[in-house]
């Protein structure tokens, strides 16, 4: 294969855990009680009833719907799996049956897929495993365990995506701040430190890369929105203000919070998943939107 056909830098590549794009909790609950061999008689005998879709199902089916309006391909997904190739022909029937365009996997007979994640040039990787997320983001890839969520967003194609600030889309350095010294203290750094822009944290290449995807449509056309959502409030918003104008990427839509709870606009955003290093915000929102729980910074030690 030509080296042309693959370049890394072309498109948005997010691998997916099989567990998180299809729901698999009756057949990884056989693999809990009764182990691997009755787990794989499972797989076998229901391998061509098509599994239902997983928490972040509907994300990956509008990323790659993205496909479908542009000129070439900008997206790609791929399945990792701790399943082998055998128990996972049932993975890629489903995948057949719902139409998506996934051609690309590793399977991995129980052993972690994560590492295989550079190889794929992937800019997200998207688990129920916390601890291959951890790898994950220790690679330098943005990473974020998805919590299971009752919610089901509406089906139209405007892909929404929302992040927390610090520790999610910047670094932690004044998360640290902030839990070390307090609210005083991080809001007088803050204010110190307005025209000093913070530096990326793990998603910064991820929301670079959804940018660039939605400079390829006319101004008000673009099949995406991006959203921050964020405890600051002023004076401390003029960092972050900065520091995306510095980094030469927008923000379709930012609120500033001041501490609100997020639940809310949340849901008023409509948001498809939002990202959030803060394990109890997670479990909180995951009741209105998919939600991505990023261990990375002061906060996930």
């Amino acid at each position: 294969m030509s080296s042309k056909t693959s370049k890394k830098n072309d498109r948005l590549v997010v691998a997916i855990s099989s567990r998180a794009l299809f729901d698999l909790a009756d057949s990884h609950r056989i693999y809990e009680e009764q182990g691997l061999a009755a787990y794989r008689e499972h797989q076998i005998a229901e391998e061509n009833e098509p599994l239902k879709p997983g928490v972040a199902f509907n994300l990956v089916n509008k990323l790659l719907k993205l496909n479908e309006v542009m000129e070439r391909p900008a997206v790609e997904v791929i399945l990792l799996s701790r399943n082998s190739a055998d128990t996972g022909l049932r993975i890629f029937h489903s995948i057949q049956h719902y139409d998506l365009s996934i051609t690309r996997a590793a399977f991995c007979s129980g052993n972690s897929p994560y590492r295989y994640i550079p190889a794929f040039g992937s800019q997200l990787f998207l688990s129920l495993d916390g601890a291959d997320v951890r790898q994950a983001l220790e690679l330098g890839v943005a990473a974020a365990t998805i919590v299971s969520s009752r919610h089901s967003k509406k089906s139209d194609d405007h892909l929404k995506i929302a992040f927390d600030g610090d520790a999610v889309l910047f670094s932690d350095e004044s998360e640290k701040i902030f839990q070390q010294e307090g609210l005083e203290s991080f809001t007088r750094n803050e204010r110190k430190s307005a025209r000093e822009p913070l530096e990326g944290g793990p998603f910064k290449p991820f929301l670079a890369a959804l940018q660039r995807i939605q400079k390829a449509f006319p101004s008000g056309e673009t099949p995406i929105s991006t959203c921050l959502i964020t405890a600051r409030s002023a004076p401390a918003h003029e960092r972050v203000v900065r520091t995306l104008r510095a980094w030469n990427i927008r923000i379709d839509e930012s609120l500033f919070l001041g501490g609100l709870p997020k639940d809310e606009f949340l849901q008023a955003f409509e948001a498809d998943i939002y990202f959030d290093d803060h394990r109890e915000y997670c479990d909180s929102a995951s009741d209105l939107v998919a939600t991505g729980h990023v261990p990375h910074g002061v906060l996930n030690p």
